[in-house]
């Protein structure tokens, strides 16, 4: 199954890093946020990406162009000419850089993969700037059995702020990361049927405002509830509690090998 992921917004919240890159390439542990997001899906069987493009995307380019050199040795015999490359073995992905322009919404985005979505009935979407540990098995089994045309996947928002717990002005307890324990909000991760396609007009068609209100309308739009981790890296703050906790070694989002 294909899985869109867009990448090509401005940022604008995480300007101290996405003056110079896109907020995709922005590096966790090392490596851009984007192939952590990858390789949740790579996990799960989904193998082959379309990358909606847009703002720097040359850099989102070079990186893919780039991976095996960056990950393996490289034997070069100056003489001859001849290059090899040794000692890793790259992912099995299959991966489409599209140009999706500069301007253009999320829905026009996702419009613009149609003829690379092809004739399959169902593909994923994602935004390019959050993790999580969805089980996308489980989220596809969802979608199949409720046979509606889409399916987002809720979440509870983690707070921005600790939360200091007073009983008669005394301090009972602190959380230095709690999650809100009330609503639920658009976390991504979303499965699609293709006719949902024909619910964006164009270009400047907001994905999370007409289509999803007209779908929610006709009871097209159905919710998968996700209680485990998920995070967004829409601030410098976010990115620090990413990097964090990967460093910990205890990432949640880390499902893969």
């Amino acid at each position: 199954m294909k899985t869109v992921i867009l990448a090509g917004g401005l940022g604008t919240r995480l300007a101290e890093e996405t003056g110079v890159r896109p907020k995709p390439m922005v590096e966790i542990g090392g490596q851009p946020i984007l192939w952590h997001i990858m390789n949740i899906y790579a996990h799960y069987g989904c193998m082959e990406f379309l990358v909606a493009l847009g703002y720097k995307g040359e850099l989102i380019k070079q990186y893919f162009l780039d991976f095996r050199t960056r990950t393996s040795h490289l034997y070069l015999d100056l003489a001859s000419g001849e290059t090899r490359f040794h000692g890793s073995v790259p992912p099995p992905w299959k991966v489409h850089l599209i140009e999706t322009g500069a301007q253009t919404m999320t829905g026009g985005r996702i419009l613009r993969m149609r003829e690379h979505i092809g004739d399959d009935p169902l593909f994923m979407v994602t935004y390019g700037d959050g993790v999580a540990d969805v089980d996308l098995g489980r989220l596809l089994a969802f979608h199949r059995a409720h046979g509606k045309l889409a399916t987002v996947t809720a979440v509870r928002p983690p707070a921005r702020f600790g939360d200091i717990r007073l009983q008669d002005g005394r301090v009972m307890g602190f959380a230095e990361k709690p999650q809100v324990g009330e609503g639920w909000i658009n976390g991504g991760f979303f499965v699609l049927d293709r006719r949902v396609l024909d619910y964006i007009d164009g270009d400047a068609t907001i994905w999370e405002r007409e289509p999803m209100e007209r779908l929610v309308a006709e009871g097209q739009l159905m919710a998968y509830c996700h209680e485990g981790f998920w995070q967004p890296m829409d601030t410098i703050r976010e990115r620090t509690v990413l990097e964090g906790l990967w460093a910990s070694g205890n990432a949640p989002w880390k499902i893969w090998d």
